[in-house]
């Protein structure tokens, strides 16, 4: 078990939560449906890879070098991809789009798929 693992998977869990809740409550009113969908999709990637994170904090220990920096993606892929869209978002509903955000999603995305990749390659080598 890895406590900052589960750290950052708790963490992440729990404001996928507050975040989805902000998004069906608050957001709905000022947001098109086009908008409320993009943050919706930051709510369900930070979601999916916090409970990931969880699984993975429960089950390693991280003694591998190729573990860690599968954690690291996955927890920096998080921060990238969904924080970068809750901004994309909430800045074009106020008007003042913070375009510089734009380019980092997919690169946040990326970086979750080296994290998929690498546990690939980590359940390969348990054979």
């Amino acid at each position: 078990m890895t406590p900052f693992t589960l750290l950052f998977g708790s963490l992440f869990g729990g404001l996928a939560v507050v975040f989805g809740a902000f998004g069906v409550h608050t957001l709905k009113k000022v947001l098109s449906d086009d908008q409320l969908k993009s943050f919706e999709t930051g709510v369900k990637y930070q979601l999916f890879h916090a409970l990931l994170l969880l699984i993975l904090g429960f089950n390693l220990e991280l003694n591998s070098t190729l573990e860690t920096y599968m954690i690291y993606s996955f927890i920096s892929g998080i921060i990238l991809f969904s924080f970068s869209i809750y901004g994309l978002v909430i800045s074009s509903a106020k008007n003042k789009k913070l375009t510089f955000l734009g380019p980092i999603t997919p690169i946040g995305g990326l970086i979750l798929i080296i994290g998929w990749s690498l546990l690939i390659v980590t359940v390969l080598k348990m054979r």
